[in-house]
């Protein structure tokens, strides 16, 4: 877990009631200080990104196991008709 580093108290303004948000006092945008949440969404993304990419080759590989099943079969009727 990565500590999440508040260079001074001029820069973030603790959000009541919330442990892990503080607003950064220049532009006014809420932060979240919660490393450990954000590891884990990026892990979950990561895995569903691998996921996509499995699917995505195993769609490549169906793909080209149909263009040689379509080239086994014309070779296959062209030795049927030469008979």
């Amino acid at each position: 877990m990565t500590d999440f580093s508040i260079n001074s108290k001029e820069e973030y303004i603790k959000v009541e009631d919330e442990t892990h948000l503080v607003r950064d006092a220049r532009s006014g945008a809420i932060v979240n200080t919660n490393t450990t949440a954000y590891d884990r969404a990026v892990a979950r993304s990561k895995a569903a990104q691998e996921q996509r990419d499995g699917l995505r080759n195993a769609t490549r590989e169906i793909n080209n196991i149909k263009c040689e099943m379509h080239e086994i079969k014309s070779l296959l009727q062209q030795l049927v008709s030469k008979e």
